[in-house]
């Protein structure tokens, strides 16, 4: 038995691998080869890989800063000229206020990196290192991580440090890797690669690749950004945040004024929202906007290509960001460079990871839950009346990245049921999971396969039946479609909703007064089971109203207050129908309409509300309309494996 046992041992030790399996290491093996070759550590290469694109490859594509590959390696002439973008900002690319720009006259201009000449990991300069053609590094994963790794070695030469296998002594060489000039948004930079070093990743790649990366704890570099900040700004110590005031000025004498309003939050009307926005232009040109008294505003604007924020209005007053005044004065608006259709250029891990800091400062600081009722997109702001509805936005898209961006935050998004529960939370796996959409380039064409939040509903359980409808975005009958912009059909990850029913590998839920089904197989779940609280119709009521916003009664109005007009949501709540809840709201109405020197006094009312998940977006019911239902099936089970990971998790 021992001498068969050691003729085994080689063949356990060494197993065989299928052409599956090779080419799905090919990642993983290219990092530890050229970590060898280079005598970079490993950790410090793929942590450096994963902070730039999160291991994707993206072949042959360029972002929008004109990086390529795993390592991001910039190739200048790729990246978006200023002339296209706008005005220029002082990281060359377009994207950030000047210092002393308008409404910024006490900025001074941002301490540099010392040492040397700071450049991005230059692409051209990789191809020379590892003497390969420089087009090579745009097609070729394994070449591209090669050169990054050489980029790595050359710039701790350069800094007079040595190949150390400790990942400690890479710090000065990791801060310096992306080119960032300023030293509070390179000292974030490197904060995050080591967070990845000390906690690990696992993912599986937009190329279908799986690669980890095993967390060593115990390495620990003692740094924190400069402190040197403008003194408006409201943003975390180990972020880089400027100020760029959106101006609250008198446009005419008819009492026209913009571009937001004074407020005294939370003293005067809490913070309980946090609402996640995609710029849909480069962020240069919202500058400008923002600095515009006759256009909208928002708190914060945050960069694709190096996660910088810059703060316009103070958190206190109220932006006009959300389509919903009511929405406005409970919630901070944050903007994120970017454009929903091209996720894969926009949507970097260094503005995810920027703006998930902001979000837990901020909610922290106002006491904000961290679910999708408190923390949600533009495209699930509640329509304040039934007229707005069609013209409410879409944005940040199926594309943004909900379940990693909650990982980022601290507050996971998974199972806290059983499989069977009454309530389900949408968690489809973001990178496996890649319904059809249409019309990111010309309409009705496809759209390029990418992971995504979204899971599209259905009247029937048969992927044939025709989508749902909602009346109130398409009130002349017109069908859903499966256009990247049409919410119409669409739920998204981290969302929670009442089952109304199961068939086979589908699931109903309860949406906008109808059963919607969606496709829900227990080997590659697009949902798992929710723990929670849901409203019904109180007995004896037949159906009650849904609304936009949650409005004070009646006698709440002072006399010198008109009264807004109150629009029930074009929807049907029926009894027996049910909605998840994760907060009670008082109701409130901020008459703020003119140009004043201190903030609008704000009209409370006795009435209360529940918020729901009654569609794609918010909806509010009466309290008194309603009855409060526990989940009766709440036994939490492990949540299912998933693909999809992050760093930390």
């Amino acid at each position: 038995m021992i001498a068969s046992a050691a003729l085994l041992a080689p063949l356990l030790l060494v197993p065989v691998l299928g052409d599956d399996e090779v080419q799905d290491r090919l990642l993983q093996d290219a990092f530890a080869d050229a970590a060898r070759e280079y005598h970079v550590p490993r950790s410090v290469l793929m942590s450096v890989s994963y902070m730039q694109s999160r291991w994707d490859a993206h072949p042959g594509s360029p972002s929008v800063a004109g990086g390529y590959g795993p390592m991001h390696l910039v190739d200048g002439a790729k990246a978006l000229p200023p002339a296209a973008a706008g005005a220029q900002g002082r990281d060359g690319a377009g994207t950030r206020p000047p210092a002393g720009a308008a409404g910024n006259p006490d900025a001074g201009p941002a301490e540099s990196l010392p040492g040397h000449r700071v450049q991005p990991a230059d692409l051209e300069r990789a191809a020379r290192l590892i003497k390969v053609p420089a087009e090579r590094l745009r097609t070729d994963a394994s070449a591209n991580v090669r050169g990054g790794a050489a980029l790595l070695a050359a710039t701790q030469r350069k800094l007079g440090k040595p190949l150390s296998d400790n990942p400690a002594d890479w710090w000065e060489a990791v801060k310096h890797y992306p080119g960032t000039r300023d030293i509070a948004s390179a000292t974030a930079y490197a904060n995050d690669v080591f967070e990845v070093i000390r906690k690990g990743a696992h993912r599986t790649t937009a190329e279908g690749q799986e690669v980890s990366l095993a967390g060593s704890p115990g390495v620990r570099v003692a740094r924190t950004p400069d402190k040197k900040r403008p003194k408006e700004v409201e943003c975390p110590a180990d972020v880089a945040c400027d100020w760029l005031s959106a101006p609250y000025v008198e446009i005419d004498d008819d009492g026209a004024y913009g571009n937001h309003d004074l407020a005294d939050r939370p003293r005067d009307e809490k913070i309980e929202y946090i609402v996640i926005h995609d710029t849909e232009s480069y962020l240069p040109n919202m500058f400008k906007t923002v600095q515009d008294p006759t256009e909208a505003s928002w708190h914060y604007s945050i960069s694709s290509s190096d996660g910088h924020i810059t703060q316009h209005v103070r958190t206190r007053d109220e932006a006009w960001h959300s389509g919903s005044q009511f929405v406005n004065a409970r919630s901070i608006g944050i903007e994120h460079e970017g454009f929903l259709t091209h996720p894969g250029t926009w949507f970097t891990e260094q503005m995810y990871r920027s703006s998930a800091r902001l979000v837990r400062y901020l909610a922290k600081k106002y006491d904000v839950p961290l679910d999708r009722q408190h923390i949600f997109g533009h495209d699930n702001v509640p329509s304040p009346t039934a007229d707005s509805i069609p013209d409410m936005h879409d944005d940040p898209g199926p594309f943004w990245d909900w379940r990693h961006y909650f990982d980022l935050l601290g507050a996971p998004l998974k199972a806290t049921a059983g499989p069977d529960s009454d309530m389900v939370m949408i968690l489809p796996d973001y990178v496996s999971h890649k319904p059809r959409f249409t019309g990111c380039g010309k309409d009705g064409e496809p759209c390029p396969p990418h992971g995504s939040s979204a899971v599209r509903l259905h009247t029937q359980p048969d992927e044939k039946a025709p989508l749902i409808q909602d009346p109130g975005r398409k009130p002349d009958g017109d069908p859903s479609t499966e256009d990247v912009n049409d919410l119409g059909s669409r739920v998204s990850a981290g969302q929670t909703y009442a089952v109304a029913g199961r068939s086979g590998d589908w699931t109903a839920i309860w949406f906008q007064g109808n059963k919607a089904w969606f496709k829900n197989p227990k080997e590659h779940p697009t949902a798992v089971g929710a723990a929670g609280r849901m409203v019904t119709p109180k007995e004896g009521l037949d159906e009650v109203p849904v609304f936009g916003r949650a409005l004070p009664e009646e006698d709440a109005y002072p006399e010198d207050v008109e009264e807004p007009t109150e629009s029930p949501l074009p929807y049907r709540f029926r009894a027996g129908q049910r909605y998840v809840t994760q907060a009670r709201v008082d109701s409130s109405y901020v008459p703020r309409s003119a140009f004043v020197s201190t903030p609008s006094p704000v009209v409370k009312g006795q009435e209360g509300y529940y918020e729901i998940q009654f569609g794609h977006r918010l909806g509010y019911v009466r309290a008194s309309d309603v009855d409060i239902v526990s989940n009766k099936s709440a036994a939490a089970g492990p949540p299912p494996a998933q693909k999809g990971g992050t760093a930390g998790r």
